[in-house]
């Protein structure tokens, strides 16, 4: 049972550590679409292709199908606060909804 629950965190703190580096490097390439950096895009690959690396040992410790969903929505609703926060950009209550809808997915998909 113990063994069970350290892999799940294993598997979790991967896609967590994936999750920041893609949402990071998202953010260093918006910089970049704005201000046409070279630097920030270089940056944007270069974090992108580390957070790639944790998502591909993040599939030793659990299914594709699970992996995929709990990544997706988490960068989803990571993506979307960071949009909001720093770009100032809007929400519609669907898009509310559907952030929501995703969290309540991750959390059936874990139990």
């Amino acid at each position: 049972m113990t063994s069970e629950i350290s892999l799940r965190f294993i598997f979790l703190g991967l896609i967590a550590l994936a999750v920041f580096l893609e949402v990071l490097a998202d953010i260093f390439l918006k910089k970049w679409s704005l201000d046409n950096s070279t630097k920030m895009f270089v940056l944007g690959m270069f974090v992108y292709t580390t957070g790639t690396v944790f998502w591909a040992i993040s599939l030793k410790y659990n299914y594709l199908s699970k992996a995929v969903s709990v990544f997706t929505v988490l960068n989803l609703v990571a993506v979307v606060l960071v949009g909001v926060i720093f770009f100032k950009e809007d929400l519609s209550f669907m898009n509310i909804a559907g952030i929501i809808l995703g969290v309540i997915s991750v959390i059936l998909i874990q139990i």
